[in-house]
């Protein structure tokens, strides 16, 4: 994380010039050295870490006014509990190694100004209690400020910590992502796998971005940038690389002579349409010990509309006799309506959409009760199947 919020935002300079030890940890804000007071009457240190509204590198005001306690219940000089604080009593984990004990409620008539004004509130009310037995006790112990934590982001993900998130999206971290095939369903899964914290994408496709792409891609390229006709490895790099720090363009078509450069990857989307290409990716994976998704579609026009089906076919190492089975087509590209570039947005978006969430089942993010390898939807009955369920 750059140091920036802490030079850019006054409230949280102000705090770190009056000698708070503060910093910002996956996404929240944490001082810690707070002194309190326990159950047994003794001086004892806690942590208060809250959630951040940034704009940019800046800080907004407060959108909430409570705040987490990481350290037992803070008390009066007589060792009863502070009670104008309580709002929750629960073990919660934050992710990013956080946790708290628990939730505070303290709110002045107009809210906080800042997080400065958040913050020393806090500390006021839990410390004043532990000036009483032990004068001179504070939680300015003007440490040097700790240096700020380096993330896959050019700007903090603040909707993780406000839902309370953070450990589930920890889940997600440590991948290596591989994109195979940047088109229609491909630059989706881009869009939304940019925007989780994995450690690194790699985006692999040897074509150039033409106009057809522009229309069944996310965003919009301007026209300029369709008479550059830059490959678009290169295009959805520069776009997404303003977000997540660690997304690496490959301009090329994966094949056995070349697989090598998907060592490393722990997870993959195969979205290609080319059978011998697709064999080439998913032997190297499997050899690799990666887990992956592969995703298909076929169209076809008929009394003047189109129907068809879209496949998520997911592989892990547990499980992939499936996908030798006849789940996935390793023949040569059909000749179906898709393959003609109709312009289908929705439904490459819908079948990226439908491979993130199972990566994300896969990683445990999200609840998964059927255990399935392989699903299709189908347009025309709005019907989704699972099969291979483990």
């Amino acid at each position: 994380m750059s140091p920036g919020p802490f030079s850019l935002s006054a409230d949280l300079k102000r705090l770190r010039d009056e000698g708070y030890s503060v910093r910002i940890k996956g996404n929240l804000l944490i001082l810690r050295g707070v002194p309190y007071v326990d159950g047994n009457r003794q001086v004892q240190f806690g942590t208060l870490i809250s959630t951040l509204v940034m704009a940019g590198d800046v800080t907004c005001r407060p959108d909430v006014h409570t705040i987490w306690w990481d350290g037992s219940y803070p008390c009066n000089p007589d060792g009863t509990p502070i009670a104008a604080l309580r709002h929750q009593d629960r073990t919660v984990d934050l992710g990013h190694g956080l946790s708290a004990r628990h939730g505070f409620s303290n709110k002045p008539l107009e809210g906080y100004a800042d997080y400065h004004h958040k913050m020393t509130t806090y500390v006021a009310v839990i410390s004043g209690p532990a000036t009483t037995i032990q004068p001179g006790v504070n939680a300015r112990p003007y440490a040097e400020p700790e240096p700020e934590e380096e993330s896959v982001f050019n700007f903090m993900d603040t909707a993780s910590a406000r839902a309370g998130i953070g450990a589930l999206a920890d889940r997600l971290a440590g991948d290596v992502i591989a994109i195979i095939g940047l088109g229609g369903s491909g630059s989706y899964v881009l869009d939304q796998v940019a925007k989780t914290p994995v450690r690194e994408i790699r985006l692999f496709d040897a074509d150039e971005l033409l106009q057809h792409n522009a229309f069944r891609a996310p965003g919009s390229p301007s026209l300029d940038e369709l008479r550059e006709v830059p490959l678009k490895v290169d295009h959805f790099a520069a776009i997404y690389s303003r977000m997540h720090r660690g997304i690496r363009p490959n301009a090329v078509a994966i094949s056995a002579a070349n697989a090598s450069l998907l060592d490393g990857v722990t997870f993959a989307f195969v979205c290609i349409d080319d059978g011998p290409s697709r064999r080439a990716v998913i032997e190297k994976l499997e050899a690799i010990g990666a887990s992956f998704v592969d995703v298909g579609m076929g169209l076809e026009l008929d009394d003047g509309s189109l129907g068809g089906i879209l496949r998520v076919t997911a592989s892990t190492p547990g499980q992939r006799e499936h996908v030798h089975s006849g789940r996935i087509d390793f023949a040569d590209a059909g000749g179906d309506v898709y393959a003609s570039n109709i312009q289908v947005a929705d439904l490459n978006a819908l079948n990226a959409i439908m491979a993130v969430i199972k990566w994300k089942k896969l990683k445990g993010f999200y609840r998964d009760l059927e255990r399935e390898h392989h699903s299709t939807y189908t347009t025309d009955g709005n019907m989704l199947i699972n099969g291979d369920c483990s």
